[in-house]
Protein backbone atom coordinates (compact mmCIF):
# COMPACT_ATOMS: atom_id res chain seq x y z
CA UNK A 1 0.00 0.00 0.00
CA UNK A 2 1.50 3.32 -1.11
CA UNK A 3 -0.29 6.24 0.56
CA UNK A 4 0.36 9.62 -0.98
CA UNK A 5 -1.76 11.70 1.45
CA UNK A 6 -3.83 11.61 4.63
CA UNK A 7 -6.75 9.36 3.82
CA UNK A 8 -10.37 10.15 4.64
CA UNK A 9 -12.42 7.55 6.50
CA UNK A 10 -14.36 6.85 3.30
CA UNK A 11 -11.13 6.26 1.38
CA UNK A 12 -9.82 4.03 4.18
CA UNK A 13 -13.00 1.93 4.10
CA UNK A 14 -12.89 1.61 0.31
CA UNK A 15 -9.18 0.76 0.26
CA UNK A 16 -9.34 -1.70 3.17
CA UNK A 17 -12.04 -3.65 1.34
CA UNK A 18 -10.11 -3.46 -1.94
CA UNK A 19 -6.93 -4.78 -0.33
CA UNK A 20 -8.83 -7.66 1.33
CA UNK A 21 -10.37 -8.61 -2.03
CA UNK A 22 -6.98 -8.35 -3.74
CA UNK A 23 -5.24 -10.46 -1.08
CA UNK A 24 -7.91 -13.16 -1.34
CA UNK A 25 -7.61 -13.17 -5.15
CA UNK A 26 -3.83 -13.54 -4.98
CA UNK A 27 -4.16 -16.42 -2.53
CA UNK A 28 -6.81 -18.25 -4.58
CA UNK A 29 -5.00 -17.76 -7.89
CA UNK A 30 -1.59 -18.85 -6.60
CA UNK A 31 -2.98 -21.78 -4.60
CA UNK A 32 -5.47 -23.00 -7.23
CA UNK A 33 -5.59 -26.78 -7.63
CA UNK A 34 -3.88 -27.42 -10.97
CA UNK A 35 -3.61 -30.63 -12.96
CA UNK A 36 -2.37 -31.85 -16.35
CA UNK A 37 -4.90 -29.83 -18.37
CA UNK A 38 -4.08 -26.27 -19.44
CA UNK A 39 -7.79 -25.69 -20.07
CA UNK A 40 -8.67 -26.73 -16.50
CA UNK A 41 -5.79 -24.74 -15.04
CA UNK A 42 -6.78 -21.54 -16.85
CA UNK A 43 -10.33 -21.80 -15.53
CA UNK A 44 -9.14 -22.63 -12.00
CA UNK A 45 -7.06 -19.44 -11.93
CA UNK A 46 -9.38 -17.16 -13.90
CA UNK A 47 -12.51 -17.73 -11.82
CA UNK A 48 -10.99 -16.12 -8.68
CA UNK A 49 -9.57 -13.36 -10.90
CA UNK A 50 -13.05 -12.59 -12.27
CA UNK A 51 -14.65 -12.94 -8.83
CA UNK A 52 -12.25 -10.33 -7.47
CA UNK A 53 -13.15 -7.91 -10.30
CA UNK A 54 -16.84 -8.35 -9.46
CA UNK A 55 -16.24 -7.69 -5.75
CA UNK A 56 -13.94 -4.72 -6.49
CA UNK A 57 -16.64 -3.23 -8.72
CA UNK A 58 -19.33 -3.79 -6.07
CA UNK A 59 -17.05 -2.09 -3.56
CA UNK A 60 -16.62 0.94 -5.83
CA UNK A 61 -20.37 1.21 -6.46
CA UNK A 62 -20.91 1.84 -2.75
CA UNK A 63 -18.92 5.08 -3.03
CA UNK A 64 -18.72 6.54 -6.53
CA UNK A 65 -21.17 9.08 -7.94
CA UNK A 66 -19.31 9.27 -11.27
CA UNK A 67 -21.83 7.77 -13.71
CA UNK A 68 -19.38 6.71 -16.48
CA UNK A 69 -17.41 4.68 -13.92
CA UNK A 70 -20.62 3.27 -12.42
CA UNK A 71 -21.47 2.04 -15.92
CA UNK A 72 -18.06 0.40 -16.31
CA UNK A 73 -18.32 -1.26 -12.88
CA UNK A 74 -21.81 -2.57 -13.67
CA UNK A 75 -20.50 -3.89 -17.00
CA UNK A 76 -17.65 -5.69 -15.24
CA UNK A 77 -20.10 -7.32 -12.83
CA UNK A 78 -22.41 -8.45 -15.63
CA UNK A 79 -19.73 -9.66 -18.07
CA UNK A 80 -17.57 -11.43 -15.55
CA UNK A 81 -20.49 -13.09 -13.78
CA UNK A 82 -21.55 -14.51 -17.15
CA UNK A 83 -17.96 -15.58 -17.90
CA UNK A 84 -17.65 -17.38 -14.55
CA UNK A 85 -20.91 -19.24 -15.20
CA UNK A 86 -19.68 -20.33 -18.63
CA UNK A 87 -16.31 -21.46 -17.27
CA UNK A 88 -17.98 -23.44 -14.48
CA UNK A 89 -20.24 -25.15 -17.05
CA UNK A 90 -17.33 -26.25 -19.25
CA UNK A 91 -14.59 -26.87 -16.67
CA UNK A 92 -15.15 -30.64 -16.26
CA UNK A 93 -15.35 -31.36 -19.97
CA UNK A 94 -12.41 -29.04 -20.68
CA UNK A 95 -10.44 -30.80 -17.98
CA UNK A 96 -10.51 -33.93 -20.15
CA UNK A 97 -8.14 -32.20 -22.62
CA UNK A 98 -4.69 -33.22 -21.31
CA UNK A 99 -1.36 -31.58 -22.15
CA UNK A 100 2.20 -32.88 -22.16
CA UNK A 101 4.44 -32.04 -19.19
CA UNK A 102 6.67 -29.75 -21.27
CA UNK A 103 3.72 -27.61 -22.39
CA UNK A 104 2.31 -27.57 -18.87
CA UNK A 105 5.64 -26.38 -17.48
CA UNK A 106 6.12 -23.65 -20.11
CA UNK A 107 2.50 -22.53 -19.76
CA UNK A 108 2.52 -22.33 -15.98
CA UNK A 109 5.88 -20.54 -15.90
CA UNK A 110 4.45 -17.85 -18.20
CA UNK A 111 1.19 -17.64 -16.24
CA UNK A 112 3.13 -17.21 -13.00
CA UNK A 113 5.10 -14.33 -14.59
CA UNK A 114 1.90 -12.65 -15.79
CA UNK A 115 0.23 -13.02 -12.39
CA UNK A 116 3.25 -11.70 -10.46
CA UNK A 117 3.47 -8.71 -12.80
CA UNK A 118 -0.26 -8.04 -12.37
CA UNK A 119 -0.11 -8.38 -8.58
CA UNK A 120 2.89 -6.04 -8.45
CA UNK A 121 1.30 -3.36 -10.63
CA UNK A 122 -1.96 -3.50 -8.69
CA UNK A 123 -0.14 -3.11 -5.38
CA UNK A 124 1.94 -0.20 -6.72
CA UNK A 125 -1.15 1.93 -7.39
CA UNK A 126 -1.01 4.78 -4.85
CA UNK A 127 -3.75 4.94 -2.23
CA UNK A 128 -5.44 8.34 -2.43
CA UNK A 129 -8.73 10.01 -1.54
CA UNK A 130 -9.69 9.91 -5.23
CA UNK A 131 -11.59 6.62 -5.22
CA UNK A 132 -12.45 6.71 -8.93
CA UNK A 133 -8.78 7.12 -9.84
CA UNK A 134 -7.79 4.43 -7.33
CA UNK A 135 -10.22 1.96 -8.90
CA UNK A 136 -9.01 2.67 -12.44
CA UNK A 137 -5.33 2.41 -11.49
CA UNK A 138 -6.05 -0.91 -9.81
CA UNK A 139 -8.38 -2.32 -12.47
CA UNK A 140 -6.29 -1.53 -15.56
CA UNK A 141 -3.44 -3.91 -14.56
CA UNK A 142 -6.08 -6.41 -13.42
CA UNK A 143 -7.66 -6.35 -16.89
CA UNK A 144 -4.23 -6.43 -18.57
CA UNK A 145 -3.42 -9.57 -16.61
CA UNK A 146 -6.58 -11.30 -17.85
CA UNK A 147 -5.79 -10.31 -21.45
CA UNK A 148 -2.25 -11.69 -21.21
CA UNK A 149 -3.39 -14.88 -19.47
CA UNK A 150 -6.00 -15.45 -22.19
CA UNK A 151 -3.57 -14.76 -25.06
CA UNK A 152 -1.04 -17.14 -23.51
CA UNK A 153 -3.63 -19.89 -23.13
CA UNK A 154 -4.68 -19.56 -26.78
CA UNK A 155 -1.13 -20.57 -27.80
CA UNK A 156 -1.64 -24.11 -26.49
CA UNK A 157 -3.75 -27.16 -27.25
CA UNK A 158 -6.92 -26.36 -25.33
CA UNK A 159 -10.55 -27.38 -25.18
CA UNK A 160 -12.49 -25.91 -28.16
CA UNK A 161 -15.25 -24.70 -25.79
CA UNK A 162 -12.71 -22.50 -23.98
CA UNK A 163 -11.56 -20.57 -27.06
CA UNK A 164 -14.64 -18.30 -27.35
CA UNK A 165 -14.40 -17.56 -23.61
CA UNK A 166 -10.77 -16.48 -24.05
CA UNK A 167 -11.61 -14.32 -27.07
CA UNK A 168 -14.47 -12.68 -25.13
CA UNK A 169 -12.15 -11.94 -22.20
CA UNK A 170 -9.57 -10.39 -24.54
CA UNK A 171 -12.05 -8.18 -26.40
CA UNK A 172 -14.12 -7.07 -23.39
CA UNK A 173 -11.14 -6.34 -21.17
CA UNK A 174 -9.20 -4.49 -23.87
CA UNK A 175 -12.32 -2.36 -24.39
CA UNK A 176 -12.54 -1.79 -20.62
CA UNK A 177 -8.88 -0.73 -20.47
CA UNK A 178 -9.46 1.84 -23.25
CA UNK A 179 -12.58 3.18 -21.52
CA UNK A 180 -10.83 3.55 -18.16
CA UNK A 181 -7.79 5.22 -19.73
CA UNK A 182 -10.14 7.75 -21.33
CA UNK A 183 -11.92 8.37 -18.03
CA UNK A 184 -8.62 9.18 -16.31
CA UNK A 185 -8.36 12.18 -18.65
CA UNK A 186 -11.85 13.47 -17.78
CA UNK A 187 -12.03 16.20 -15.12
CA UNK A 188 -15.04 14.61 -13.41
CA UNK A 189 -13.17 11.38 -12.70
CA UNK A 190 -11.05 12.80 -9.89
Amino acid sequence: MHTSCKLSNVAKNYLNTFHCISDEMICKMTEAELNNSISWNFIAQMIPHHQAAIEMSQNLLQYTTFIPLQNIACGIIEEQTRSIETMQEIQCSCGMRKNCSQDLCLYQRRMDQIMQNMFSKMSCAPDTNQLNVNFIREMIPHHMGAVEMSKTTLQYDICPQLKPVLNDIISSQQKGIRQMQQLLRQPGCA
